[in-house]
């Protein structure tokens, strides 16, 4: 029983790396748009006037959105993965 606990356990690990890295790598897409984002000048620049700003920034909110929304999934696979795990080192199985 020790040994698939060892297991699952293990297996779990190894997903949330991978999870984890995933949303790495969108944050920094994130964060590199953000900094081109702040580069901007402060006058209004040629992208087809405000509507055109407006769809750009409208773009980011959304890459924002979706990081946050990988955060929350990550939290709540992890969440589902420790109910798991709690609940079978606090009940084991008699072998």
């Amino acid at each position: 029983m020790h040994n698939e606990l060892d297991d699952l356990l293990i297996h779990i690990s190894h997903s949330q790396q991978q999870m984890s890295r995933l949303l790495d790598a969108e944050r920094q897409v994130v964060v590199r748009m953000a900094q081109i984002i702040h580069e901007l000048p402060d006058e209004e620049p040629r992208f087809d006037g405000i509507p055109g700003i407006m769809d750009s920034s409208g773009q980011v909110n959304k890459s924002i959105v979706a990081y946050l929304n990988g955060i929350a999934d990550l939290q709540e696979a992890m969440a589902e993965m420790l109910v798991r795990v709690v609940k079978e080192t606090a009940y084991p199985e008699e072998e």
